[in-house]
């Protein structure tokens, strides 16, 4: 009897080793860019890491604005436009980047501007894994990175961190 507890309790443990779950998908670098007006559209990035089995991102959420969508961008002749998509797939111990000019978290209608500095909190849905709660901290309207570091050591902006120049040097606008 011992053994056939052992067994099942061996092949469930397999079953479920397949499958992610919520503590598998790592949320890092998330961003969205500040949106001026109320009833525009928003847009938020981020790289989600699955330790876990394969799984679906099938939506968003938050209440920052009237719709939360899912999109990606598409060439269309000489033209990239955006496109809802119905869920991004994430990989077996994989990773998805959501960045500027290709997939993204879209928010439209605005209930209110969404000002620089401030933190919106948005629910991303997977198929498997359920809801994983992130923390968006609002950046720069335009902003590319979370705040990565460009060529040469300078912050976006050819801003050293901390806002100063590098090596205390006075910037001119040489090129």
């Amino acid at each position: 009897m011992k053994f056939t507890a052992i067994a099942a309790a061996l092949l469930l443990g397999l079953a479920a080793a397949g499958e992610a779950a919520a503590a598998d998908i790592e949320v890092v670098n998330p961003f969205m860019r500040a949106a001026p007006m109320a009833g525009g559209t928003g847009v938020a990035f981020m790289t989600i890491n699955n330790h876990g089995g394969a799984d679906r991102l099938v939506a968003a959420e938050s209440d920052i604005s009237k719709a939360v969508e899912l999109h990606t961008h598409v060439k269309d002749g000489d033209i990239y436009r955006m496109r809802k998509v119905e869920s991004l797939a994430v990989a077996e111990h994989g990773t998805v980047e959501l960045k500027p000019g290709g997939d993204h978290v879209m928010f439209i209608g605005l209930n209110a501007a969404v000002k620089e500095g401030r933190t919106v909190p948005v629910t991303l849905v997977f198929e498997k894994a359920g809801k994983v709660a992130v923390q968006v901290p609002v950046l720069a309207p335009g902003a590319m990175t979370p705040g990565a570091m460009a060529p040469g050591g300078m912050a976006p902006g050819g801003m050293a961190p901390g806002g100063g120049m590098p090596g205390g040097m006075m910037h001119h606008g040489h090129k």
